[in-house]
């Protein structure tokens, strides 16, 4: 789960993702009901990400310590390769996460306000955290200490006990996988995270790999309920035209040597993806073309407003995957994200890493339920909103609803801040006849004009307002 490198994403058209956002390059989809699906996603605003495997024993990061690359994130706590990947697949044999509760998890986040959940269903590494028929390199195999649990199936409890609680159930699935000796042939060495035999000389193995990845992905749309999002990760498993691929390998210094068009055939699995699971949103990251319905930043948020559906997939603290002593966000610094994200027209979908035991840190908890209390005076500014230039003005960030009849000023401060007996709103007019009203109070907020904005006394004094965590939401009624 890293960012492919910005020289990928020139050669084969997709473009940065850290200050080149608003020139993606984007495709709508024509299938009116993944249009119907993409707007009401728009409208949920906020979801929960998990990267959870047996590398959370470790409190590793996710799959890429076996990945030859020398990158930060790929460091090994061995010299010896070998033994390394060894010791880590082992991993499988030990993971027993028995206090595994899927139901408290889904709790909290609905509490919290989330909308919707996507799962890590196999990460690069190939382990399977679903009852796949296809390898036993999964959370159900008898050499897996859990596979005697009546939750033994994770994907399957998951996605029930969130679709339980009323949230939407989308599956991330990586494309490569390091596991599968279709994709790294244990014949030749594995010198980066691409497919590691010619495929052009190989045309059937590689045929073999592309059953078996349309063969998990069918069975996760085929056998776990109703699929809202299919999250496809490792866009460097793509269709590239002989161009894009002497391209790339014809680069100085570029440590990719084995670049090549690992085509998957795409378009033929969404077709039949779709046959199951109708409207489904299908993201293929990183991929420029119609298989890719909204894009998703990692890890930051674009400076401004993005002209088409976007999420931000962002780290609440540690890694991707569990961290032994992670450090977690603040709940100021949680809801300024959430209120920043959706300002531009995004969605923040949240990242936790569970525990080798099957539990989120307390501080997860605590975080939830800090963004719960915000949410639960003030979500009307974020649920089924869209964006509003200029975004941002200050401490002021600025949301509507879709036909424009109503909006809403955000004013963001922090927890060792005294909010001010009078804001001074700037970057939206006000028009005689607006009401304004603030979130969390039920009487009528008085505005007047002044030389630098709008001058408006927030209700100190009354018993029925008490100012909520981290900011306040005035809604404007035209």
């Amino acid at each position: 789960m890293k960012k492919i490198l910005l020289a990928i994403l020139l050669l084969i058209g997709v473009g940065s993702l850290t200050g080149q956002e608003a020139k993606q390059a984007y495709y709508p989809p024509k299938d009116p009901l993944v249009q119907a699906k993409l707007e009401k996603w728009q409208d949920l605003k906020f979801g929960l990400l998990m990267h959870w495997g047996p590398y959370s024993q470790w409190g590793v990061v996710e799959s890429w310590s076996i990945c030859s690359e020398d990158e930060g994130w790929c460091k090994r706590k061995s010299d010896n390769y070998v033994e390394y990947k060894k010791e880590y697949e082992a991993l499988q044999t030990t993971f027993n996460p028995v206090k595994f509760n899927p139901e408290k998890w889904a709790r909290a986040a609905k509490k919290a306000g989330m909308r919707y959940v996507v799962f890590t269903t196999k990460h690069h590494d190939g382990f399977c955290m679903f009852d796949t028929k296809y390898t036993d390199y999964k959370i159900t195999d008898p050499k897996t200490p859990f596979h005697t649990n009546p939750k033994a199936n994770i994907a399957k409890e998951i996605f029930k006990a969130f679709r339980a609680e009323g949230l939407w159930t989308g599956a991330y699935f990586s494309k490569p996988d390091w596991h599968s000796p279709y994709y790294w042939w244990p014949n030749f060495a594995t010198p980066d995270r691409n497919v590691n035999y010619n495929i052009k000389k190989y045309p059937k193995r590689w045929n073999k790999f592309v059953q078996y990845t349309q063969n998990q992905i069918m069975e996760l749309m085929t056998d776990y309920g109703p699929m809202d999002i299919l999250w496809l990760d490792g866009g460097w498993v793509q269709k590239l035209t002989p161009k894009q691929v002497k391209a790339y390998n014809c680069q100085n210094g570029y440590q990719f040597k084995h670049v090549q068009s690992q085509d998957i055939r795409m378009d033929e699995l969404v077709a039949k993806v779709r046959k199951k699971q109708p409207g489904l949103i299908v993201v293929d990251r990183a991929v420029k073309g119609p298989n890719q319905n909204y894009l998703t930043p990692e890890n930051h948020v674009p400076k401004e407003m993005l002209n088409y559906p976007w999420e931000s997939c962002i780290i609440m603290g540690g890694g991707w995957s569990y961290s032994f002593n992670a450090k977690y966000k603040s709940g100021e610094e949680l809801v300024h994200l959430l209120i920043d994200i959706v300002a531009k027209g995004g969605n923040l979908l949240l990242n936790v890493g569970p525990s080798h035991e099957g539990t989120w840190d307390p501080d997860v908890y605590d975080r939830l339920e800090k963004i719960g209390k915000w949410m639960d005076v003030n979500s009307e500014a974020i649920y089924s909103t869209r964006k509003l230039a200029p975004t941002h003005v200050g401490h002021w960030y600025f949301t509507q609803t879709k036909d424009g009849n109503t909006r809403y000023a955000i004013y963001t401060y922090f927890s060792n801040e005294k909010i001010p007996d009078q804001l001074t709103l700037k970057g939206i007019e006000l028009n005689r006849g607006d009401r304004l009203y603030l979130l969390g109070y039920s009487s009528r907020i008085k505005w007047k004009k002044g030389e630098n904005g709008y001058m408006i006394n927030l209700p100190r004094h009354s018993r029925s307002f008490s100012p909520t965590l981290y900011a306040v939401c005035f809604k404007i009624v035209n």
